[in-house]
């Protein structure tokens, strides 16, 4: 058993435990391209979640992991088969309930670790954080916490080279041959300003990928997702041990 994961902790230990801090892992259920599972997101942030609160643990953070949600928002992707949509206003209700239980036991930190780029929590955290005043509410996406190109050849952003590479290195058995995958070619809106990146829309999947996949995964490889995997979980445990010490009444110079 790893004390600072709840799903495997018990009620002997957690009555006794300080906690400063609350993760909770955020993912998705859908598809990507033809050889991911459609339970990506949600390895991922499971096995992140895992690694990055063990190394904070290890530092001296009081905190605990919290189970990851599995649907995340989907809203672009009504057509494709089984992928599960939550809305964001469910989302919010879903928050309000696990943020009213930290709320009343007096853990007064969350951080939503989020696993999936459809995923936005900022609006909802500003609307919960004035219901809560005693909460301190954050949220960060792991996928953008480092440079990808110091690890990885080809961008993308969906089943890419960086997400093929993780998942070979946590779920090799899950992984089917790099042959069998779609290209990820994207196709990119006519609009310059969406191309470059201030303007925004949401993208309709199925018209701007034929195999759900933003990204060529073929040059993946285990090694790339192991060292990538060792960089994001280190930085994510230092800014864990950060926020457990900060006093979020004298935080700012």
């Amino acid at each position: 058993m790893r004390p600072y994961i709840l799903a495997e902790s018990n009620w002997k230990e957690i009555k006794e435990q300080s906690i400063d801090l609350a993760i909770l892992p955020w993912g998705a259920t859908e598809a990507h391209n033809h050889h991911l599972p459609y339970y990506t997101d949600v390895y991922e942030g499971d096995a992140i979640g895992a690694e990055s609160v063990k190394k904070a643990w290890e530092k001296g953070a009081k905190l605990v992991l919290l189970p990851t949600v599995p649907f995340g928002v989907n809203t672009g992707q009504k057509d494709i088969k089984l992928n599960i949509n939550m809305y964001p206003s469910t989302q919010m209700a879903v928050l309000n309930d696990i943020i009213e239980v930290l709320n009343r036991h007096s853990i007064y930190k969350l951080l939503i670790l989020n696993s999936h780029g459809g995923n936005d929590f900022k609006t909802i955290l500003r609307e919960l954080g004035a219901k809560y005043p005693k909460m301190w509410l954050t949220t960060c996406s792991w996928f953008k916490i480092l440079d990808h190109s110091i690890y990885f050849e080809t961008p993308g952003d969906h089943a890419d080279e960086m997400e093929t590479s993780l998942m070979m290195y946590l779920k090799p058995n899950l992984v089917r041959p790099l042959a069998e995958a779609g290209s990820g070619h994207e196709h990119k809106s006519k609009i310059s300003a969406m191309q470059e990146g201030w303007l925004w829309a949401e993208r309709p999947w199925s018209k701007i990928s034929k195999d759900t996949g933003v990204g060529d995964p073929s040059n993946a490889s285990a090694e790339k997702g192991a060292l990538f995997f060792d960089e994001v979980t280190t930085k994510l445990a230092t800014m864990y041990f950060e926020v457990c010490q900060a006093d979020v009444e004298n935080l700012y110079e």
